[in-house]
């Protein structure tokens, strides 16, 4: 039984990532004040992201219409 047990858990982690992983290992519940620090952090890691991908998708329109304007002179 034990080792079904333990076989299980480590198929559980196999595919779960190292932070995600980590973020279990915490024991403590987190207070109102940590739990919105962690979650205005991700919020802008988020953003962050976002904002990266849209200025690369701009760039790459601009290019296309660029190339499409010399293409077709």
């Amino acid at each position: 039984m034990f080792l079904t047990s333990q076989a299980k858990c480590y198929k559980d982690f196999s595919h779960m990532r190292i932070k995600e992983i980590e973020q279990r290992t915490i024991t403590s519940p987190l207070t109102p004040q940590q739990a919105r620090l962690d979650a205005l952090k991700t919020q802008k890691d988020n953003v962050s992201k976002a904002l990266d991908s849209e200025r690369k998708r701009q760039k790459v329109t601009k290019a296309q219409q660029n190339l499409q304007k010399a293409v077709s002179a």
